[in-house]
């Protein structure tokens, strides 16, 4: 591959646009998060041969022929939205669902496996926080400790609690940069989206200490007083990681495989530490420009230890199924604790309300949704359920990304077909 020595073209008047689209769209994937925002994982079409190509599989429990047809076509439009490949699973009382779009690689014509691997990107977060509250149940720690009193080597304010770094509302800089609600910006570590994204490209398999990232988030002016207001920082999750690993003494894959994967059978999720992703997969793109040129490389392998907790981890369709039904249906945490995580606090966001490690959904007909979707550049993976966890969807994708966001407005017209088709009153 040609070593990517250009600097971005994204201008900083762009970058403010496309801020406020996103904050004004009520299902981005991670608002407020903004530079990052997880967005990024449904994308425009990348070229003809790719459009002409969707290629599908689906495997059917007891769900109606009549509802699998109009699911598998609903999945089949979203390719033609400008997604590579798309892979979608729906578990509720009539039985199980499970159908892919597109294809595995960009101009192939194999479609996804609906068993890939995928990097799940900020749902690493719902694993993180219920990490934390299973700790809460094992009297480890308490929601409403200070977390200075845990993670004394970085001089935390001492107003910041557990409860705090769940709900995003510690105020403390997110690491990976903000746009602040009068257009100004605030950098933060090289990452694939705005001005440093080539940077990243040419660093995507360095490793960062989360500690680093800490330190770099703390250099910075909180947003706000804590517990004054909300605004999403992947600086809170990272925190929440060495703050399970201080308090148990043992890595938060020690932990994630005690608490959740080994009770849950879960054997194709990771916390991963390496570039590696298994198979099978579907590939992951970044389109740049070098010499006045587009260039699009396949970045399926990357360190995913830039964002460490705000996203890292890999899991498939199934394996999510499992764990967001486990975790609404009442299987991981005592029902004052499950309350307590679901319990929604204002966003500011219309019909997007944050619990502690969970969005809380309103759909159009009124329906409570708990979610909590995610990207890793070029890959995505949504997971949405009833709160009594009756319902689950699941999803993966993979795309083309870029530094620009290209392809914000085509995966948000995913997140929306594919929760209204679901949830609302649809056939599905």
């Amino acid at each position: 591959m040609k070593s990517v020595t250009e600097t971005s073209t994204l201008s900083i008047p762009t970058v403010r646009s496309r801020a406020r689209a996103i904050r004004s769209t009520s299902l981005d994937l991670d608002p407020r998060s903004r530079w990052r925002l997880l967005t990024s994982a449904g994308r425009r079409r990348e070229s003809n041969a790719s459009k002409e190509r969707t290629t599908m599989t689906t495997r059917t429990t007891t769900l109606s022929s009549q509802t699998a047809d109009h699911l598998q076509r609903t999945i089949d439009a979203l390719v033609d939205t400008g997604i590579i490949g798309l892979t979608v699973r729906v578990d509720d009382e009539q039985g199980t669902w499970v159908g892919s779009a597109g294809a595995v690689e960009l101009g192939g014509d194999i479609k996804p496996p609906v068993d890939g691997h995928i990097r799940i990107g900020s749902n690493t977060k719902t694993f993180t926080a219920t990490l934390v509250l299973q700790l809460v149940a094992e009297d480890r720690i308490a929601l409403d400790d200070p977390v200075a009193d845990h993670l004394t080597q970085f001089g935390l304010d001492t107003r910041i609690t557990v409860r705090m770094l769940l709900q995003h509302t510690s105020g403390l800089f997110n690491f990976t940069g903000e746009v602040y609600d009068d257009g100004s910006i605030a950098l933060g570590i090289p990452m694939p989206y705005g001005p440093n994204g080539t940077e990243w490209l040419n660093n995507r398999f360095k490793t960062y200490r989360p500690q680093e990232l800490v330190e770099l988030a703390l250099a910075k002016p909180p947003r706000f007083e804590p517990g004054s207001g909300w605004s999403y920082s992947n600086t809170n999750y990272v925190l929440a990681r060495l703050l399970i690993e201080q308090v148990t003494g043992r890595t938060v894959t020690e932990e994630m495989q005690r608490l959740i994967l080994t009770p849950l059978g879960m054997s194709h999720t990771v916390v991963p530490d390496d570039a590696e992703i298994a198979e099978p997969h579907p590939h992951a793109y970044y389109r740049y420009d070098e010499d006045g040129e587009p260039r699009t490389v396949d970045i399926t392998r990357q360190n995913p230890s830039w964002i460490s907790a705000g996203g890292d981890m890999i899991s498939t369709t199934e394996d999510l199924h499992t764990f967001i039904a486990a975790l609404t249906g009442g299987k991981l945490l005592p029902d004052e604790l499950r309350e307590e995580m679901f319990t929604p606090r204002a966003t500011g966001i219309p019909n997007m309300d944050y619990g502690l490690g969970v969005f809380v959904l309103t759909t159009d007909d009124g329906a409570t949704v708990i979610s909590h979707n995610g990207a890793s550049v070029g890959h995505a993976a949504l997971m949405y359920a009833t709160p009594d966890g009756s319902k689950t969807l699941t999803a993966a994708l993979n795309c083309v990304d870029d530094a620009n966001l290209t392809v914000a407005a085509a995966f948000q017209g995913v997140q929306q077909r594919l929760l209204n088709e679901t949830f609302g009153s649809g056939p599905a």
